[in-house]
Order: structure tokens, then sequence, then C-alpha cells
């Protein structure tokens, strides 16, 4: 297998790198081929884009969470029926997780896939100083393979033209297109990043008006080409096992498919779809149900799985749902699997506490109330040991996270020490280790973000523990 690939990249963050990928995989798209979407780290929002953009779901590429080989099977199998894969960077080209080399950066990514990247440049209130950042990002790593540049808030064509010029002059670089400054062409902004695509009703009419701008001002052949060059690999061989195909072969066939009711609307919409996909896979069916349209848990329902989101802007919607609250409270009487990530978690404490300081009534399970901020509260990766047995690992077994929230858990229970799920820390040597989270019995709840890709034990243990649930 060699599929065509391309890594779409920027020198720093806020370049325009989602616009430039989702306009490109919405033009490709647009000329008949079938375009894999990707984003690099642990991101949900700019994926929703390039969802719309593709016409298939977007993957994560998270080298911090995931091994190489599990990143690039991952990456192989949702390849398998595509023409060709665009992947948004994250950050700047050589962002990651520590501050002394490449490790889960974007440069990182674009060398393990053997993929070649084009760098976004934004060049408003920059002339021949658009050059300086593509010339130092070839300098800073010349065994990455950066084979071309497109620019990003031109104030003119002329504008536009006059910074290719120079950039070809001076870094020998082709420049293969350009978008305009234009209000029509940007995706509106929030807490936590870009507005999901999902949550705009016009969104796939700005996609379409980023694609037409591809489409007349880039060179998607000479696009096309640059992600043909990428290097040759993922040959079909016993090395690239993965867990995934483990975790398919276990359960046995004959046993019952346990139901996961998955929350999943505007306010319930940070999934890896990977994690889904190896539930249903170690045997479970995905059912979806959507808490702000009054929905509940079916009555077959082995267990829950509520993901991250914004919880906090729907919070009088959320409250007036006593229904999904009854759900959740008779599914942990029985102790069924309930697990809670981010916004999931808020909403199983005994109140939400938005922006504005209204308060509105929540599940309960959890003791204590989030409380939003007005400022970030955590961002980063986190590692996870489980300070008990849990849905996903035993006691002492360390797993990968990332956070990323501008609320605080807020509680009083002298005891919460004795619920807690995890020791966490971050990446950097100084970092503090805290507890965090919520578990008792079988719900676990906590801001965390895990990828169950990262081990292939995860999924299976999860449906494992639905199908004990259910036994009288």
């Amino acid at each position: 297998m060699n599929i065509p690939r391309i890594v779409i990249a920027g020198a720093a963050s806020n370049v325009g790198k989602t616009t430039i990928a989702a306009g490109v995989i919405a033009a490709l798209r647009n000329q008949g081929l079938v375009v894999q979407p990707f984003k690099c780290g642990p991101d949900y929002v700019d994926p929703s884009y390039h969802e719309r953009a593709a016409g298939r779901p977007c993957r994560n590429l998270d080298i911090w969470m995931l091994t190489e080989q599990q990143l690039r099977e991952s990456f192989a199998r949702a390849c398998r029926d595509a023409d060709v894969a665009v992947i948004e960077g994250v950050m700047g080209l050589f962002d990651g997780s520590n501050w002394h080399d490449e490790q889960a950066s974007t440069a990182h990514i674009a060398k393990l896939l053997g993929a070649p990247v084009l760098l976004v440049v934004n060049i408003s209130g920059a002339a021949r100083s658009a050059a300086i950042p593509v010339l130092g990002c070839r300098q800073f790593d010349p065994d990455l393979a950066l084979r071309g540049v497109v620019l990003n808030f031109a104030g003119s064509e002329s504008h536009a033209h006059g910074c290719a010029e120079a950039i070809r002059s001076i870094t020998g670089l082709p420049v293969l297109g350009w978008l305009p400054r234009d209000a029509r062409l940007q995706i509106p902004e929030r807490h936590l990043g870009l507005v999901p695509g999902g949550e705009q009703l016009d969104s796939k009419t700005l996609i379409t008006e980023i694609a037409a701008e591809v489409g007349r001002r880039f060179d998607l052949a000479a696009v096309i080409d640059l992600a043909r060059s990428a290097e040759e690999w993922l040959t079909p061989s016993e090395e690239w096992r993965t867990p995934r195909e483990t975790i398919a072969a276990t359960p046995a066939r004959h046993l019952p498919r346990p139901i996961v009711a998955v929350a999943r609307d505007e306010a319930f919409c940070f999934y890896y779809p990977e994690n889904l996909e190896l539930l249903a896979e170690a045997g479970a069916t995905i059912e979806f149900f959507s808490p702000l349209r009054g929905e509940r848990p079916s009555a077959n329902a082995a267990g829950v799985y509520l993901g991250g989101g914004y919880p906090e802007l729907h919070g009088p919607t959320l409250a007036t749902n006593g229904g999904l609250w009854e759900a959740l409270a008779e599914l942990h009487r029985r102790d069924a699997p309930i697990y809670a990530e981010c916004g999931g978690f808020m909403i199983l404490t005994q109140a939400l506490i938005d922006r504005e300081g209204e308060r509105w009534s929540m599940a309960g399970l959890v003791p204590g109330e989030a409380r939003m901020g007005g400022k970030l509260a955590a961002i980063g990766y986190r590692y996870a040991t489980a300070l008990c047995s849990n849905l996903l690992t035993e006691a002492g077994n360390e797993l990968r996270g990332h956070e990323f929230r501008y609320s605080h858990w807020v509680h009083a229970d002298r005891s919460a020490g004795e619920t807690a799920a995890w020791r966490i820390r971050g990446t950097r040597a100084q970092a503090p280790v805290d507890s965090a989270g919520f578990v008792r019995g079988n719900l676990l709840a906590s801001y965390l973000h895990i990828h169950f890709g990262q081990h292939a034990g995860i999924a299976n243990r999860f449906i494992s523990i639905l199908r004990d649930s259910r036994r009288p």
C-alpha cells in the first residue's frame, strides 16, 4: 500500500491551517477523489470541518498516546479505500509534547508517515519577510520533507504574487496557492478553539466557498503530484498486526452484543472515532442518543459513554432532561458501566455553573459541581495511573490522556480522595503529581480524554464488564 498523502502545516498556530486543509480536502473531493482526512494531535473541533469536507470521518494521529506502529497501522486502515490522505498539523510545525525535541509534533508525524509537507504562511502585513518562516522551517530540520508553500491572508493578488516570488527566490520552494484575507472564509472561534462544524448551520456553505477559492487559486495538480511523491511503505506483513486485530478476534461470536449508549449532539461531540470502533470490534453495539433533544439511553442499554463537548453552553436545556438523570441513576444503582470524559464528567456532577454564574442541576452521581472559569484551567498531555481498578484498566496501570478545559471540579467531600480515579502528571519533568477524576464501582469520570487504541486490553475490558453487569 502506498497511499498518496500530504501534511498541511504552519510555522506557528493561527495561520489558517484548518481553513486551508478543509478547502483542499473539499476541492480534491470535487475532482472525484476519495479523500481521507486526518488531524495531528488530540483535537476534536478541526476534524469536524474536515469530516464535512471529505464526507467521511476525520481521524486523529496522536503519536504521544499511540506508539509509532499503532499510529502507522491506524493510518493505513483508515486509508484502505481512499485515493489520497490530507493531514492537518497541530500548532507550529515543530511544536510537540516537550521543549527539547520533535516528539509528538507535526514534523515527527510527517517523518513517521513519509509524507511531504505543505507549509501555510500567514502573509498578512508581510512582504519579502514572508520568506523568513519558510527559510527557518527548512533550515531548522533539513531531514523534513518540506516540499511546498501556500499563502494565507493575502491583501491582494499582487501581494500574494510578490510574497510568492520572494519565497521562491530565497528558499527555492514552490508556492502552490494562496487565499485572500476575507471574512467569508474564516471559521468562527470561541473558548476551546474553533466552533465545531456540526454546530454551524452554514458550515457546508462555508466549506463550499473555501473549496471554490482553493480550486480557483491553488495548483491542485501540483498538490496531488506532491502527495504522490510520498515515500513508499506500509507493505502488508505480520509486523503490522495491531491491537485492533487482536481485539476484533477475541470476542466469541456467539456472545451477545451489549449496547453502549453514546451521547452525541452539539453538547457531546468530542470522541475519537477509533474509540467507538474499538468498542464495536470488541463486541458492542453502539447506539447514539441526544441529551439536548430530551433523549435518554434506551432501556436495553448495558452502559453509557458520555464524551466531551460543550455542555456549559446548554445548561438550561440539559437541566430539563430529567429522564436522562433518572436513566443514569438507574444504571448506576445496578452498577452498569458509565464512562465520562470532560464534558460528560461535568454533567455527572450535582450542578454545572456556567460562565454567567448560573447554576444548573445535573445528574448528581459525582459529588460537587463543575464551575466554568474565565481562563484556561488545564491543557496538555497527561500520564494517568489508575488508583484502583476501573472500567479501562487495572489498579497501578498507566494510561496516556489529554486535558483541555475551562472548568474546575469543585467539591467539599473530604472522602473524595478515596474515590479519585487517577494519579496524573504532565509531560514535563517538573510537572506536579495530583489526583483526578472520580470512580465508584463501574462509574469512571474525569476530565481526561483517552485514546483506546493505545492498549489492546482497554476495549475488551470495557465490553467484558458490560457483559458481566448484564448477568442476573
